[in-house]
């Protein structure tokens, strides 16, 4: 039932104000200094991820699922590097910005398919699935039913991002959720690396890559997942478990108060 809530307030939001909030983010017209800090912090996991294509050299004509496309910012220029791309946004605004940009950049050339669907919908089959900066959207529970539905729909490599469940994130999460601000029309939620690999593993996939983008006011962790050739087992998870807060830890997240005052007003 909140995940059904939770659905309608992001679409909701995506639809009104957080659409021209999030499209000038996306952008590269003027905006404060938190909004220009967002914007680059996902320009350098959209980065990351297109130098991974690159460093694979074999985009040309694979069949990419950017689910959660937004504004096109992944979808376009994969499809300038030569793959299929279809793009899909749960907010029918997002998905217009993204028809509009894809013809801006690209004419009439090997434009994305664009489509106003949520991540239940989705279907088909696509050598990669890449969902950037989606799962904040869901608690853990239905993000690991979300990426079982993904990783279904890829037949060789699956691409997440997510804001990490750290013990500074969250304790700076709690800091910010005590100031009003936009931000509030949509949940966030913070995600255990561990689980999000172990949803991925039951799966059947196994990371083969990873990635952080860590700026003053946005913070994603990236994972590459092959899938396991049959009747192999993913090894078990070697990543060291959440340790208490140390001492310098809680100064800083006090100090960072005051960065999430201007984090939290200003979105």
């Amino acid at each position: 039932m909140a995940t059904i809530d939770d659905k309608t307030i992001v679409q909701n939001y995506f639809n009104a104000e957080g659409f021209d909030r999030w499209r000038r983010i996306y952008g590269g017209g003027e905006v404060n200094k938190v909004q220009l800090d967002i914007r680059e912090g996902h320009q350098q996991t959209v980065d990351t991820v297109l130098g991974w294509f690159r460093a694979d050299n074999n985009l040309e004509g694979r069949t990419i699922c950017d689910a959660g496309c937004g504004v096109g910012s992944l979808s376009i220029p994969l499809a300038q590097m030569g793959a299929k791309v279809s793009g899909s946004d749960i907010s029918a605004k997002m998905v217009g910005e993204a028809e509009d940009r894809a013809k801006q950049a690209l004419g009439e050339a090997n434009l994305p398919q664009f489509s106003v669907q949520d991540l239940e919908q989705l279907s088909g089959q696509y050598d990669t699935v890449v969902c950037l900066d989606v799962l904040i959207h869901y608690p853990q529970e239905k993000a690991a039913e979300m990426i079982k539905h993904l990783s279904s729909l890829a037949t060789n490599r699956v691409i997440l991002s997510f804001a990490p469940k750290t013990v500074a994130y969250t304790l700076l999460k709690k800091v910010g959720d005590f100031f009003p601000g936009p931000s509030k029309a949509t949940r966030a939620y913070l995600h255990r690396e561990q689980d999000v690999v172990a949803a991925l593993q039951a799966a059947g996939w196994q990371v083969e890559r990873t990635g952080m983008t860590k700026t003053s006011f946005y913070f994603s962790r990236i994972l590459e997942a092959k899938r396991l050739p049959e009747g192999v087992t993913a090894p078990a998870s070697t990543m060291e478990s959440q340790s208490s807060a140390t001492l310098a830890w809680a100064i800083f997240v006090l100090i960072a108060g005051l960065a999430a005052l201007a984090f939290w007003s200003a979105l």
